[in-house]
């Protein structure tokens, strides 16, 4: 029997005649015998009719036939406009196709039953008899391709569909079966919110490339809102708040990112970027790994990990022998090459500080510690000294924090070392022996405002015990024996105090007291030009400085008769009153300046600071715009000129010098 002249006892075969399809086609689906997705179903063999509606149609269609002059959602009508009688579409292969024509809508003829053809309003459809405009349509096929593979596949020749990707059939903008096919149920281009989407992200990435992270941040932040689900929307806020600094945020996005697509290279790599700059190399090596899909990763990125991975092992093995320069080094390397955001790493190098004595340092490595703990999420517990590192860090902020004073956070911080490891000997007795100090620093506190100050050396004594290198203690075991008159001792615990912390102002402030009460003028006098940069505002501590300076030129035989406290730079005027200051015992500071001048405005303030911070120096000052006369007799042209006389004599003069260098001379000279 030829082709055109076998019966059609199916919509299967009637479909097969329709679309033309050869059999054991490589490329096929194969489906049950349901009928139309889009026309009524029919009843199977043997079972009820079915009157359920397709589940890929937009519309519902029920088996019942529709009540006459009534249209329900989602029916085919033969006034539609896509079967409009005014012109026909050609017949269409899909792009990179070899199979048979599809039709795709128009005019078109199709074959009944008796192998004749006849005009069918509804375009590219089969029909047993011929459809008219009055009756109802029913065993309607869609125009246009429905399966993913773009081929009907024959009855019988089922195989299992790999694809695990949603299909949903889009609206289209005509009747249906007219739509296209958008896979993982993606919104529609006529849908608003899919307008918004895009618009969002476009923009969001336009502020990204120009660096305006913040304003990239708020129009992902709408894409987000208008598809939370949407993979690549969670990994460009994670990058936006990579450039804001906020790690632990954009760690929460990509790890959000990979969970609603395990696939997303981008999510994965920024993952694996986010966790080599906090230490964790293991888990950055498993998201490098996924971000390439078994294949090479980038051996610059690779080199970078194992450089971490490198320095932070060493840093921890010089830490277990007590090496802590070496331990210091490591911890900076491991940062240099690209973990700066590792809160183990700075536990590490604070430890490190603060055993080396640089305690300033330690306590600005703690701050930055701080922040890193508050903005990166606890990530998998990692193990390190036989303890997790969030106890750990707690351990060594306690230490650093009882070196520092700051007795109640030290106790709190290691009592939530031992909670997080109960079990850990380590833990256990750092928190004994901050508790042991900060006792004893207590009891010690109280027995020295009762006026026992020999019981109060004792009870800080027994703190240094369990704490031999806490500056704190040192220092008011000093004002115990500064209080009963021992300064010699007062000195050796002061010594003590800054040789853990050099710039301790306390320490500083005890010892040139008793060095004073000493009559050890010359080191009374360095210890106070050391307090006035550390404070240069207290007043105490001036006059402190100009009572030892006047005492130490005393003990040279010097005239000290012209010295006065708290003087202020005087304005020179006239060629005698220059003559007149200059020739005066001591030491005078010339300023020779001209306002308006850049350079003079600049220094100027540090002119009255030397002035306060010196009181036994004479500091002058003299306009060469109006004091044409000095400065023709000091033959100065160009300002800023500073020139030092030293009874009468001048001894040093200095065009536009540096802060540093015009501070050292005045020191040296006025001493």
């Amino acid at each position: 029997m030829s082709h055109d002249q076998r019966p059609v006892s199916g919509l299967s075969s009637r479909m097969d005649i329709a679309l033309g399809l050869e059999e054991n086609k490589p490329d096929t689906k194969a489906f049950p015998d349901l009928g139309s997705p889009v026309s009524p179903l029919r009843s199977r063999t043997g079972g009820p009719a079915n009157t359920s509606s397709s589940s890929s149609s937009s519309g519902s269609f029920s088996a019942n036939r529709a009540l006459p002059g009534t249209r329900k959602s989602g029916e085919l009508s033969s006034g539609s406009g896509e079967s409009s009688p005014t012109g026909t579409r050609p017949m269409h292969r899909r792009s990179g196709s070899t199979g048979p024509l599809i039709y795709s809508g128009g005019n078109s003829s199709s074959h009944n039953s008796t192998g004749h053809t006849s005009g069918g309003a509804s375009s590219g459809v089969v029909t047993g008899i011929s459809s008219t405009a009055s009756s109802p349509v029913t065993n309607v096929l869609p125009a246009g391709n429905i399966c993913p593979s773009g081929k009907i596949g024959r009855v019988g020749a089922a195989q299992p569909r790999t694809s695990t990707r949603s299909d949903v059939l889009g609206s289209g903008t005509g009747n249906y079966g007219h739509g296209s096919i958008m896979w993982g149920g993606s919104v529609s281009a006529t849908n608003p919110s899919s307008s918004n989407f895009q618009e969002a992200t476009k923009r969001g990435n336009e502020y990204y490339k120009r660096g305006l992270f913040l304003d990239a941040l708020r129009w992902y932040d709408k894409a987000v809102s208008v598809s939370p689900d949407n993979a690549s929307c969670r990994s460009n806020r994670a990058a936006a708040l990579i450039g804001l600094g906020r790690i632990g945020e954009a760690l929460r996005e990509c790890e959000e990112a990979v969970r609603l697509d395990p696939t997303n290279e981008k999510a994965h790599h920024r993952l694996a970027g986010l966790n080599l700059r906090m230490g964790l190399v293991e888990s950055a090596r498993r998201h490098f790994s996924l971000a390439v899909h078994g294949q090479s990763p980038d051996q610059t990125e690779i080199r970078k990990l194992q450089e971490i991975e490198g320095h932070s092992a060493k840093s921890i093995d010089a830490r277990r022998i007590g090496d802590w320069k070496s331990a210091l080094r490591e911890a900076d390397a491991t940062v240099s090459a690209g973990a700066d955001s590792s809160p183990l790493i700075f536990a590490l190098r604070a430890e490190a500080l603060l055993r080396l004595h640089k305690l300033d340092e330690a306590d600005s490595t703690l701050s930055r510690l701080t922040k890193l703990e508050s903005s990166v999420p606890a990530s998998s517990p990692v193990k390190v000294f036989g303890m997790p590192s969030s106890s750990y860090i707690q351990i060594v902020r306690a230490q650093v924090d009882m070196a520092l004073g700051r007795f109640e956070t030290a106790v709190a911080a290691a009592e939530k070392a031992k909670q997080l490891d109960p079990t850990n000997t380590e833990v256990t007795s750092v928190l004994n022996n901050v508790r042991l100090v900060a006792r004893a620093r207590l009891r010690g506190n109280e027995l020295f405002k009762s006026g026992s100050f020999a019981d109060a050396c004792t009870a800080y004594g027994e703190g240094l015990k369990h704490d031999q290198f806490n500056p704190v203690l040192y220092c008011n075991r000093a004002a115990c024996w500064s209080k009963m008159g021992r300064w010699e001792k007062s000195v050796e615990d002061c010594n003590e105090a800054l040789r853990i912390q050099p710039n301790y102002t306390k320490a500083l402030l005890r010892r040139a007291n008793s060095n004073a009460k000493l009559e050890r003028w010359a080191e009374c006098v360095r210890d106070y030009e050391v307090l006035r940069k550390e404070l240069p505002g207290d007043k105490e501590v001036a006059e402190g400085l100009f009572h030892a300076q006047v005492a130490l030129k005393m003990s040279r035989g010097e005239e000290v008769s012209n010295l006065k406290f708290g003087g202020e730079v005087e304005a020179v005027s006239s060629l005698e009153q220059f003559q007149a200051a200059i020739s005066l015992p001591g030491v005078s500071v010339v300023y020779f300046m001209a306002p308006g001048n850049a350079q003079c405005t600049q220094i100027s303030p540090f002119v009255d600071t030397l002035c306060t911070r010196y009181p036994s120096a004479n500091f002058l000052k003299v306009n060469v715009n109006e004091s044409h006369a000095v400065a023709k007799a000091e033959n100065v042209r160009i300002v800023p000129t500073f020139k030092i006389y030293k009874n009468g004599t001048r001894v040093k003069e200095m065009i536009c010098p540096s802060q540093q260098i015009f501070e050292y001379s005045v020191r040296h000279y006025s001493l």
